[in-house]
């Protein structure tokens, strides 16, 4: 993806803060339990925390959180929803914490937007010795049926690069490191991954993919298609037809200590 492309899905979100808030699912517990376990306290970095949507569930987990963010609109919902946490215009490439201030950087669905050559040094920094940098995906479980099949009506617009298992550990493999220019702050990258579902109707799950940047930057008249097509397939299908059904996921996680 070239540099304007990137920056043109980077900056989609806000035009739909309120529907990505709506729709866009939480985090698996025993996902973010796993990102922190190596943490040394309880200080948390939520860095490119969008809506708040991984805010929420480290809040529900007890966790001293602060939410960094870059997107005004975006910063704006997670402001409303959760006042009672510390919450920061910023980007992983410009941090607005004092040195070794956190135990632990987590992204929800975020370390990929960020540049690491800047954002690798500048997570250091902020982060205390001994302190954890992970990086969470939900997933779609396209080892069920139907949600493969979804994946290929679809389109990689609506079901991106690391929207699959397999996929993201490919993607991820070295996102961490790959480009920064502190490898040594770092130690040796561990990867997992977590069940995990969201209720959903099929209407709801429209909405979702909705939200993915690939489908927000698409003309009006494509990305209608899109959805139209979806809406087809979800209707056929006897798991989605009629009323509510669990969406099968899995959050993965990759983490990585600061040495």
């Amino acid at each position: 993806m070239d540099s304007d492309l990137w920056h043109r899905h980077a900056s989609s979100f806000g035009a739909a803060a309120n529907a990505y808030a709506t729709h866009r699912p939480d985090y698996a517990h025993d996902a973010v339990r796993w990102a922190l376990e190596p943490a040394p306290g309880p200080r948390v970095l939520d860095l490119g925390a969008g809506t708040g949507k991984l805010t929420a569930t480290l809040v529900q987990m007890g966790a001293d959180v602060t939410a960094v963010e870059p997107d005004q609109a975006m910063l704006a919902e997670l402001r409303r929803s959760l006042p009672e946490v510390t919450a920061s215009s910023g980007s992983a490439e410009s941090i607005p914490l004092p040195d070794a201030s956190v135990d632990a950087v987590l992204a929800g669905n975020a370390m990929h937007w960020f540049d690491m050559a800047v954002a690798g040094p500048e997570i250091a920094r902020v982060l205390a010795p001994g302190g954890v940098l992970a990086g969470l995906w939900n997933t779609m479980d396209d080892g069920v049926d139907w949600v493969a099949g979804l994946a290929r009506v679809s389109g990689p617009a609506a079901i991106g690069p690391r929207d699959t298992p397999d996929a993201w550990r490919i993607e991820t493999a070295d996102l961490h490191l790959s480009t920064t220019d502190a490898p040594a702050s770092f130690g040796s990258p561990e990867q997992s991954g977590f069940p995990h579902g969201q209720l959903r109707t099929a209407d709801s799950l429209v909405a979702t993919l909705g939200t993915r940047a690939g489908m927000l930057v698409m003309p009006d008249e494509e990305r209608e298609s899109t959805l139209a097509r979806i809406r087809r397939y979800l209707a056929a299908r006897p798991e989605t037809s009629d009323g509510e059904f669990t969406l099968p996921m899995m959050t993965c996680v990759l983490r990585v200590r600061r040495r």
